[in-house]
């Protein structure tokens, strides 16, 4: 029975490693570049959801749509101030830039929010609970893969059958070919941008009621994403996402079978050892290069 609880655990935390890499790859297609501040990212969220709807006591969709539209903004900002100046002159120094803006955010919210890890206020997803598989379950704990399910669906769509999802991956595709063909390529990238600090938006604001809240709470999570996001394949979007669910099982499994004590050293210790095994990803592909 442990086992299935830490497996019903495990999905949900494995859901927010996968949206967050989804973060990772929808960057890294359309611009050869990620963001390494989306760790940062998802801890903006969070502390935004607390601030507006617990300090400033708005209603909790006001307070979404406020975490949302911030997360999606920074993710802007981030490519226009850490990663665009440096790609225009060929420098790969966009790597310790986006490093450096997370620092930046997290010391400006250390400053701001406070140095004490908050907790949010008990909510009906997370006091409730129903039977499933004899087991008692938060809301809380399915609500989390259905939507990390369904954005990685809602992207894929996007991806594939709207205009602007078109053009991003007409500039995955080539950059030159899609400026011939009129498509703003500085904008379809800040959109991947825009994108991904939604993704790491929607994280915070999931994660929020399970996690203190502190300043300090993205960087473990920003690791870990990365990590899934280089074990799915970094190219294949339901790569990232299932890479991500697999990290999320096996680290609540672990836990469950050595204690937290170990959780780490052989969650990271799989990971390299998959890696090794799989160098393009347990989901991804060789890239071909033509000669």
């Amino acid at each position: 029975m442990i086992f299935v609880s830490a497996l019903i655990t495990g999905l949900g935390l494995g859901s927010m490693y996968g949206l967050l890499a989804l973060g990772f790859y929808v960057t890294y297609v359309v611009s050869n570049t990620v963001n390494f501040a989306q760790g940062s990212t998802m801890m903006l969220g969070a502390v935004i959801c607390f601030t507006f709807w617990v300090t400033f006591g708005w209603p909790a969709p006001i307070a979404v749509v406020v975490v949302l539209l911030a997360c999606t903004l920074w993710g802007v900002v981030v490519e226009r101030v850490a990663v665009r100046p440096f790609v225009r002159r060929g420098s790969d120094a966009w790597l310790m830039a986006t490093v450096a803006l997370g620092i930046v955010i997290d010391n400006v919210v250390l400053f701001t929010f406070g140095r004490d890890p908050r907790g949010m206020p008990a909510t009906p997803l997370v006091t409730d609970t129903f039977d499933l598989a004899g087991l008692r379950v938060q809301p809380q704990q399915v609500l989390i893969p259905i939507v990390g399910l369904g954005l990685a669906v809602a992207l894929t769509v996007f991806s594939r059958r709207t205009r602007h999802g078109l053009a991003m991956m007409a500039v995955v595709q080539n950059q030159a070919a899609a400026r011939l063909m009129g498509i703003n390529v500085g904008m379809a990238v800040s959109g991947a941008f825009a994108l991904s600090g939604f993704f790491a938006g929607v994280a915070g604001i999931l994660i929020a009621p399970l996690f203190t809240i502190s300043s300090t709470m993205g960087t473990l999570f920003g690791i870990k994403a990365f990590a899934v996001a280089i074990l799915g394949g970094i190219t294949n979007p339901w790569g990232v996402m299932f890479a991500g669910l697999l990290y999320g099982v096996a680290e609540a499994m672990i836990t469950a079978s050595f204690g937290s004590t170990y959780t780490q050293i052989v969650a990271f210790t799989l990971v390299i050892v998959a890696l090794a095994l799989r160098p393009d990803g347990l989901f991804g592909r060789a890239e071909v290069k033509k000669v």
